[in-house]
């Protein structure tokens, strides 16, 4: 943990001479607080300068208005092929821009997301005619300062290699990348990118070199570079298959990346201290503007993800545990995005003075959270969970409740009784009263 504080505190000595980083803000979730109150919030007290949107919500976008914030709105994928229409185009322009701008200081219109790993035939062939259709629109209306771009996952390359062989797809390369890399030369917009080391095929393998800890390192014989972390290989790959089509001069932006804070047994790494040292170096690396081996002194404008929990979100229970805040807006962790000088806001439930804290579950919380709180909590390294298995002394009552009452209880002990040890996705709260029982004693 001296690590991780020592990290925080180098994050937070680069935000005072420059920030310039942006996020995700899903909302995928029923708890959320209003876009007016999150506009207020990112503009007072963090450091975020953009937020990135996964539609173009009408009501988000007034929200930010005469914020400062940048924005950037997305075209549905399901809406690229009426978008290579030019009257679609200006409609969408004149319906979902024109009304806001330059009141709401949108940035770009990112089309579509991740269309290459959708594998849908219609969306990638009229990818480019769309943001081609979109950037005349744009043009028309007169807001040559918005730019249009689209966010790609990395499964982009043809295969895992060192950066200095990194090449597009074959088949993909000359017939998709190279007309999009040319629009993006043209109207000098950035290339966009999603690198998420956590998703990494290599990751049980490769932890450290995922998480900026102490690894051996990649060696690539061809430029004599060194690298030390996945993030600078992804990055320097990505530059090294636009040089190879000839444009490296195109500027690279993060769309995404992160790392999630919990998930089920199938997530194994999804862990708040893995978040806090991926993250919080992410961070470091971007704020502090040193590049990558291949793009020294090189600055990415990015966007972490997210901003929020999502509890709403279909799919693997890891996938609505990427939020950097709790719904009232204190931080999950801490890698430094809070202004400097300020506080987090009051935690829903503070920890109360008292000679000895326990942690439980708000009475509120459903059994599915419960039990993702039990296996989230009994799967940590240091947390002994046999006490409330069949014999153990805290079996009975053999309840949900008390089961997971007693794991994060133990979670909470063992990661140093600090209100976000206690939070789980904020369904834990902080009590002086003892919830020991006959035979059974919460330490």
């Amino acid at each position: 943990m001296t690590a991780v504080f020592i990290l925080i505190g180098v994050v937070l000595q680069l935000f005072t001479a420059t920030t310039g980083i942006g996020v995700n803000y899903g909302m995928t979730a029923d708890n959320l607080p209003p876009p007016s109150v999150v506009a207020n919030f990112l503009k007072t007290q963090t450091i975020f300068d953009s937020v990135k949107l996964f539609d173009a919500n009408p009501d988000v976008l007034r929200a930010f208005a005469n914020t400062g914030i940048s924005v950037s709105v997305t075209v549905g994928n399901g809406d690229i092929p009426g978008l290579t229409n030019t009257v679609t185009a200006r409609r969408w322009v004149a319906d979902h821009i024109s009304p806001f701008h330059p009141q709401t200081k949108i940035k770009y219109i990112c089309v579509g997301t991740e269309v290459l790993f959708s594998k849908n035939d219609d969306w990638i062939n009229n990818l480019v005619p769309a943001m081609r259709s979109l950037h005349y629109a744009l043009n028309k209306a007169g807001f040559q300062d918005i730019k249009v771009t689209s966010a790609h996952a990395l499964n982009i390359f043809r295969r895992d290699t060192i950066p200095s062989l990194m090449r597009f797809m074959v088949g993909y390369d000359q017939s998709f990348f190279a007309p999009l890399l040319q629009f993006h030369q043209r109207t000098k917009s950035p290339f966009m990118v999603n690198p998420y080391p956590y998703f990494s095929p290599d990751i049980t393998r490769r932890l450290n070199y995922a998480l900026f800890k102490p690894n051996s390192g990649i060696y690539d014989k061809y430029t004599k570079k060194n690298y030390t972390n996945m993030f600078d290989s992804i990055m320097d790959s990505t530059y090294t298959a636009m040089k190879a089509l000839g444009y490296g001069n195109v500027e690279i932006a993060i769309g995404e990346t992160g790392w999630p804070t919990q998930g089920d047994a199938t997530s194994p790494f999804a862990t708040m201290e893995n978040a806090i040292s991926y993250n919080g170096h992410v961070i470091k690396e971007i704020v502090s503007g040193k590049g990558t081996p291949l793009m020294p002194n090189r600055t990415f404008e990015t966007y972490m993800f997210a901003l929020f929990n999502e509890n709403l979100k279909p799919g693997p229970l890891v996938e609505k545990y990427w939020g950097m805040f709790n719904p009232d807006l204190t931080p999950i962790y801490d890698v430094g995005l809070l202004r400097r000088g300020q506080s987090a806001p009051t935690p829903a439930t503070p920890a109360p003075s008292s000679s000895k804290n326990f942690c439980v579950p708000k009475v509120d919380v459903s059994n599915t959270q419960l039990q993702s709180n039990l296996d989230y909590a009994c799967g940590q390294e240091g947390i002994d969970c046999t006490p409330i298995q069949p014999g153990g002394a805290c079996y009975e009552p053999n309840t949900l409740r008390a089961h997971a009452a007693f794991a994060m209880n133990t979670y909470y002990r063992i990661k140093g009784e600090s209100y976000f040890s206690c939070n789980f996705a904020g369904t834990g709260q902080i009590t002086t009263v003892d919830p020991s029982y006959p035979n059974c004693r919460f330490v």
